[in-house]
């Protein structure tokens, strides 16, 4: 399933852990993938309030939390810049789909980063 929403479909997500050589591209590129199937699945499920997105973006925190491991293999880790830049992409999706209400940090409640 591709993504709909025009401007999550167009969003460069993680830059700016593309952009610094300390984050290996083929870790960032399977959280890159997190964060696309959390916008596949919310324009699937669609979300009826804050507790529904919520439960998405857990289970998509979950994710990166299993990617920690690889990052550390990689000789890198989810550390501040990466957490800001991860927390940051997660609001901007629960913005897009029309949830500028949501906590950031509730989004990302079950993080071990």
């Amino acid at each position: 399933m591709a993504i709909t929403n025009e401007r999550m479909r167009r969003h460069a997500f993680l830059q700016g852990l593309y952009d610094d050589a300390y984050f290996p591209d083929h870790v960032v590129d399977r959280g890159r993938a997190v964060l696309v199937r959390l916008c596949e699945t919310i324009e699937a499920r669609q979300p009826a309030d804050l507790a529904a997105l919520y439960v998405l973006t857990h289970a998509a925190t979950e994710e990166f939390n299993a990617l920690e491991a690889e990052f550390e293999a990689a000789g890198s880790e989810i550390e501040t810049a990466a957490r800001e830049e991860i927390a940051e992409d997660f609001w901007l999706v629960a913005t897009a789909y029309g949830f500028a209400e949501a906590d950031v940090e509730q989004l990302i409640a079950p993080r071990e980063w």
